[in-house]
């Protein structure tokens, strides 16, 4: 294979591999056997390449997760208004207790970070 043709196969590798497919899908899709993906996969460098495109991969979702959580709070708050008292119920439900989540995941988060400045000082 020419350098060229490897490097267009290693970016469909890539590209196949951090979107989730299969060893198998990704050679076919990428025109190699499965012993070569294996063997791209185990070359540190492409491995590095493989983890940054996934790296991207996740956050682009978490960004495009974050934009639709603020759209979906501003639902419920918009749904407190609703003629419907059942409607206000739930949504004012859902609020609190989403609201108590992110609390509660706050407040074990600032305690964990608490125990691992204890520990790394006790290292």
């Amino acid at each position: 294979m020419t350098r060229g043709g490897r490097s267009r196969a290693d970016g469909v590798l890539v590209a196949a591999l951090a979107a989730g497919r299969t060893m198998h899908v990704a050679a076919v899709e990428a025109g190699v056997g499965e012993r070569t993906v294996r063997r791209r996969i185990a070359d540190p460098e492409f491995h590095a390449a493989l983890l940054d495109a996934r790296a991207q991969m996740l956050d682009a979702a978490l960004g495009r997760l974050s934009d639709a959580a603020t759209r979906a709070v501003e639902t419920l708050v918009d749904s407190l208004d609703a003629e419907s008292e059942s409607v206000r119920v739930t949504a004012a439900t859902a609020l609190l207790d989403r609201l108590l989540r992110v609390r509660e995941a706050a407040s074990i988060e600032t305690r964990l970070a608490a125990l691992e400045r204890l520990m790394d000082g006790a290292g």
